[in-house]
């Protein structure tokens, strides 16, 4: 029965990440704009996730780690973020959902060319498949998609990609709270700092309002708090293959309440990335003869 939930725990964390593109949406009709609907995001989910750390009495890592996180999250975090919700602004939710789902084969080329880890058949046979996926999903002829939200989709798939392999080196020395927490936090700051400097663009509506305090409850604490917690009770490599919802779920919500549709070219398109993904998920299963992988402890890529 743990088993079982812990896979019911990670499949509603992935439809909460999943739901980012309706909520973001529905905030940019109200009148927000993305530096400002992120830095309500990320300062609302920060704060719950550092009551968090007092109740528990979590303490902070040390000075050099914590720089580390600092800039993760105000560098890394940010671009990434940046670059979908603009996205979201020119290309339908699931479509960049979908693209953005390119990151586990990003992921593994970077590991070959930046650290020159050996990547066997199914690996290699899992980029393939991501890439022409990609490129069948990048139909800017039909779905209503502009070619400025294609190229940030897959820039934030690519920046994701470089956040994943450089915070797997650091992250996972404070912990998924400790570090979600940080990271987090000081993206709420930077991003405080645009909004100060260009003037805020907060929603005008209560639906708009609603969309934001989803958008950080939902899908930021809750998502993460769900993934951790499911993780623990699944293990990594599982817990990505069932991670593959957030993209079914921005696909479902998006033609339910955005009217968007998929050509049937997008559609194969997205079908050959998240099989790529769990191909690479299920090539990374650890030797039973081997101490298993621990979390990096990094928020999941919504």
């Amino acid at each position: 029965m743990n088993r079982t939930a812990g896979f019911f725990i990670v499949a509603l964390s992935g439809a909460c990440f999943g739901a980012l593109g309706l909520f973001g949406r529905l905030a940019y009709a109200a009148g927000a704009d993305a530096p400002s609907l992120l830095f309500l995001r990320f300062t609302l989910a920060g704060a719950v996730l550092a009551s968090v750390m007092v109740v528990r009495r979590q303490p902070l890592p040390e000075r050099k780690l914590m720089l580390a996180l600092i800039l993760l999250g105000a560098v890394g975090y940010v671009s990434e973020a940046a670059a979908y919700f603009i996205a979201l602004q020119h290309a339908p939710a699931g479509l960049v959902a979908l693209l953005l789902y390119s990151f586990p084969a990003l992921v593994a080329l970077l590991q070959r060319v930046v650290f020159g880890e050996r990547l066997g058949r199914v690996k290699w046979l899992a980029v393939a498949l991501a890439l022409g996926g990609t490129a069948l999903t990048a139909d800017v002829e039909q779905g209503g998609a502009k070619p400025l939200g294609i190229m940030l989709g897959l820039l934030s798939a690519l920046l994701y990609a470089g956040y994943v392999v450089i915070s797997a080196r650091v992250a996972g020395r404070a912990g998924p709270l400790v570090s979600s927490t940080v990271i987090l936090g000081s993206a709420g700051a930077t991003l405080g700092l645009v909004v100060l400097a260009r003037g805020p663009a907060f929603p005008t509506t209560p639906t708009g309002w609603g969309a934001v305090v989803a958008l950080a409850l939902v899908s930021t604490v809750a998502a993460v708090l769900l993934f951790f917690v499911g993780m623990a009770r699944i293990g990594p490599v599982n817990t990505s293959l069932v991670s593959t919802m957030e993209p079914l779920t921005a696909v479902l919500l998006g033609a339910l309440f955005l009217d968007e549709r998929l050509s049937v070219r997008q559609g194969v398109g997205g079908l050959l990335i998240l099989t790529a993904a769990v191909m690479l998920a299920w090539s990374d299963a650890p030797d039973p003869s081997r101490k298993p992988p621990t979390s990096t402890g990094t928020p999941a890529p919504g």
